[in-house]
């Protein structure tokens, strides 16, 4: 298990900004992976994006390709996600997630993740 800290939610009106930040304290086979989902309410927990921590290579949801993006610190200590074009539909719990390479490749499945941060709310009004 790695202890993760999410930051950076809020509230905001459609088509404004926001940065998630995530704290990662180790560099580790463990942290392979880091990933952010979220969770609606009455919604399943749903992958939005994920990088390699080792490679650096991402992947995104098909619902925030172009409006999203994953990145990291140099000293990779810290992931972010930087929420572009915001949309109502975007309303949930973000959640920051660390998991193992599956076959050296990183994925957006839930079930891959072993270690989650506690959530950072965000918002978007129409």
């Amino acid at each position: 298990q790695v202890r993760l800290v999410e930051s950076g939610g809020g509230s905001v009106p459609a088509g404004q900004s926001l940065t998630l930040s995530c704290a990662v304290p180790e560099y580790t086979s463990s942290t392979a992976c880091m990933g952010w989902f979220r969770q609606a309410p009455g919604r399943e927990r749903e992958g939005v994006a994920r990088i390699s921590h080792f490679l650096g290579t991402k992947s995104y949801a098909d619902s925030v390709k172009g409006r999203f993006t994953i990145s990291q610190d140099n000293a990779r200590t810290t992931v972010q996600l930087q929420m572009n074009s915001l949309k109502p539909d975007d309303t949930a719990m973000y959640y920051c997630a660390a998991g193992r390479a599956q076959s050296g490749t990183c994925s957006l499945q839930e079930s891959d993740y072993h270690s989650w941060g506690q959530g950072t709310q965000v918002t978007v009004s129409s």
